[in-house]
């Protein structure tokens, strides 16, 4: 970032560090497509080994990766079922219906949960009928980005592993940010991986990679998956390029993701509480802020952006901010102050004069 503006409207503006282009500009590459790259290889045996997934597949995209994976272990006029505020149901353009044909089934959470939970996922369940779509998969997201970035227990995830599996019900992880996951609660990627049958990972978030992400699971699902990514157009050839900046992230940027997590509960402590905004208190690196009363996140995302602060309406009334390794604690520390000082003159600006 340079020094005028602070980005934080997600994970995805970072930039290439200078020692990640050294290791792009210097990675050993082939046709993907004819004869297979070896770095792309590298890194997808490297990714699969971390998660205990027997192969994995590369791509430019976590949504082509989440869109392949609904593709390969569904079927045409069936459903599936997940969370009503995942990423697949609301950012992926409908893709599960235009390209796999299936239904996508919102679970709505309970009064007391942010996520659907098993017993959510289990009444949510419909017995087989001539009158309804049959269920073929169930998807779950972690961390779970509307959510503020929040962590799905082991717990839970093998709790909702257990419903689905009685139902006969595979499962896809959409791990875009599961690395973040793992090193806010030191649960091994391994674990959180076997609660599910396939899992996205992205490279492009926390890790700070330009482009890429990698769907794992066991060999057929892959090779499935592979003839898929071709149909879609997500063939890259000299790919290595792309995937030695995601081996580079791998040694270099995945423990800093605490620094981000600390970041982020900074933020959220300076902002909480201003003239009654509620922040969500956030496990990993994304702090939703619900503002005050008749405060509106367009005038708050115009307000930051006059001193240089970018940030994210992510509805009429919620901003979004999410820290990488772009910004370092100071300039979130200064982000936070500057939107503290936005919500307090909007709401002052918009209280009612006394008579």
């Amino acid at each position: 970032m340079t020094a005028s503006l602070i980005d934080l409207r997600s994970d995805t503006v970072t930039r290439p560090t200078p020692a990640m282009r050294r290791a792009m500009a210097e990675a050993d590459v082939g046709d993907d497509v004819l004869d297979g790259d070896p770095t792309v290889r590298r890194l997808e045996e490297r990714v699969a080994a971390l998660v205990g997934k027997e192969a994995g597949l590369f791509f430019p995209s976590g949504t082509m990766a989440n869109q392949t994976a609904l593709w390969v272990q569904t079927s045409p006029g069936t459903e599936v079922l997940l969370d009503a505020g995942a990423h697949i149901v609301n950012w992926e353009m409908a893709g599960a219906a235009a390209l796999s044909g299936v239904q996508v089934r919102p679970v709505s959470a309970g009064d007391d949960r942010a996520v659907a939970s098993a017993v959510d996922l289990e009444r949510s369940l419909r017995p087989r009928s001539p009158h309804a779509p049959l269920a073929t998969l169930v998807c779950v997201e972690n961390t779970h980005n509307g959510a503020g970035g929040m962590v799905s227990s082991l717990a839970e995830l093998a709790a909702i592993r257990d419903v689905a599996g009685a139902a006969g019900l595979p499962i896809h992880m959409d791990g875009a940010r599961l690395w973040n996951a793992h090193v806010a609660t030191g649960v091994p990627l391994a674990d959180y991986a076997r609660t599910a049958d396939s899992v996205m990972l992205s490279f492009s978030k926390g890790l700070g990679c330009p482009v890429g992400a990698i769907l794992v699971g066991d060999a057929k699902l892959v090779q499935r998956a592979h003839m898929v990514r071709k149909r879609l157009g997500g063939g890259m050839r000299q790919s290595g390029i792309l995937a030695a900046a995601a081996l580079y992230a791998l040694e270099h940027h995945l423990a800093r993701l605490a620094e981000d997590h600390a970041a982020a509960r900074c933020f959220a402590q300076i902002v909480g509480g201003a003239q009654g905004a509620r922040v969500v208190a956030p496990d990993t690196n994304i702090v939703m802020v619900d503002l005050p009363e008749d405060t509106t996140s367009a005038a708050v995302v115009a307000g930051a952006a006059e001193h240089g602060i970018r940030i994210t309406p992510w509805s009429a009334t919620r901003i979004r901010v999410v820290t990488h390794l772009d910004v370092d604690t100071a300039a979130v520390t200064r982000a936070a102050e500057v939107v503290r000082s936005v919500i307090e003159s909007e709401a002052l600006h918009r209280r009612p004069s006394p008579v």
